[in-house]
């Protein structure tokens, strides 16, 4: 016994030092085994405990490298996430185009051909925030997927992609100020807006916003400014975090405050365009009783526009509100991080993706708001709740029609 303990002390530490060489463990274990019973509990638990180590060196030692049985299939969700909403979108904004390629009589007038183009403007920049986006998010996704190491994409590639993320971001805000000026000037200046605002007016206006995007987009391909990979490495987008130059602040800046102001400006149009409308609806009413019948041919046109009118600025109120949910987090972040100036880089910033994900539901839902918020499908919807109320309304909606018809011609 007293030769035994000496002997264990010098045969531990040489295996602690060449605990990675499997033959000194095997010899270990032989000739532990060949000792008294009084020693095979330790023989027994030393040998598991040095393989537990190894295990444990051996997987503290693949850093550099992912398990692929956790990773994948967190990037197989997210990427059949990113395809559902890429097909949904484009669905949806076909959809949306189709219904207004049909209702396009009713837009004929020249008073309401200026929303008409500014709407399809819209559904077409979110169509294609859809698809070309969508399409370079995919091929990070499979390019990442296939790889085992991190490797961030080519510089090129993530300058167009973030150039068409600013610029497919910007554009629909744009345009839905754009829409909301339009319908503000139509309601509470209706002759003015008879008068000047023509369909080229709106091209033009249509040219402008887009250029004013475009340029913010290219100016980091002309190294003004940066295009970074973004977390979790899916997009790329302007360089948000960690230390950064004056250009750089400035560009992301003048991306979250231009969305900013034209979320606002939506807002504070059509607060007054509804106002604007109530007071309509008010004067109507109390002139309808004393002018019935000298007014009846005037007052049919009135109605007609009226109703087209409110039916335009509930679609064009529901869009700026999903736009404000929508795009607010994102915009807003973006605004507080660029004001704090923090030098130290965050490479994983949860807060950020979420607003992302969140600014990419507002191309999918804008299309569903002119499908669902047009007047047969809000009778329909009233035929469901009230059925009483739904025959009289259906035969004033069919008079009013042919009316409507009579007077398009």
């Amino acid at each position: 016994m007293v030769f035994r303990t000496p002997l264990m002390s010098l045969v531990v530490p040489t295996l602690c030092l060449c605990d990675r060489h499997w033959v000194i463990i095997n010899m270990v274990k032989v000739t532990l085994k060949m000792r008294t019973p009084s020693m095979t509990t330790f023989s027994t638990s030393t040998p598991s405990i040095l393989l537990q180590n190894l295990k444990m060196n051996s997987s503290e030692q693949s850093g550099p490298w992912p398990n692929s049985s956790t990773l994948l299939p967190i990037k197989s969700s997210s990427l059949g996430m990113s395809c559902f909403t890429m097909t949904l979108g484009i669905i949806s904004n076909l959809t949306a185009l189709g219904i207004l390629a049909k209702s396009r009589v009713r837009f004929r007038r020249q008073s309401k051909s200026p929303f008409l183009l500014l709407t399809v403007a819209l559904l077409l920049a979110d169509l294609a925030g859809h698809v070309i986006p969508g399409a370079f998010a995919l091929y990070m996704h499979t390019d990442q997927m296939n790889k085992i190491k991190d490797v961030n994409p080519d510089k090129l590639f993530c300058k167009i992609f973030g150039a068409s993320m600013v610029f497919f971001g910007l554009c629909p805000l744009l345009l839905g100020c754009a829409m909301a000026v339009e319908r503000c000037v139509a309601i509470t200046r209706p002759f003015f807006h008879a008068a000047m605002v023509t369909l080229g007016h709106v091209w033009r206006v249509v040219l402008f916003l887009s250029s004013v995007a475009l340029m913010l987009a290219v100016l980091p391909l002309f190294k003004v400014g940066t295009y970074t990979t973004q977390f979790p490495g899916t997009w790329c987008f302007l360089l948000i975090h960690g230390p950064k130059s004056k250009v750089d602040t400035n560009l992301a800046l003048a991306f979250s405050c231009l969305g900013l102001t034209a979320l606002t400006f939506s807002l504070l149009c059509n607060i007054l365009s509804g106002l604007a409308l109530l007071q309509a609806r008010k004067k109507s009413h109390n002139t309808k009783s004393a002018g019935r019948c000298t007014r009846r041919a005037s007052s049919t046109s009135s109605t007609f526009s009226r109703s087209l009118n409110e039916e335009m600025m509930v679609q064009l109120a529901a869009i700026t509100v999903v736009s404000c949910v929508c795009w607010s987090p994102f915009l807003i972040h973006i605004l507080v991080i660029q004001l704090k100036q923090r030098t130290s880089a965050e490479e994983k910033d949860g807060y950020i993706l979420l607003g992302l994900q969140m600014a990419a539901w507002n191309q999918i839902l804008d299309p569903w708001v002119y499908i669902l918020l047009r007047k047969a499908v809000l009778l329909r919807v009233c035929c469901a709740f009230y059925p009483q109320r739904a025959i009289v309304t259906e035969n004033r909606s069919s008079e009013d029609s042919h009316r409507q018809a009579f007077m398009l011609q």
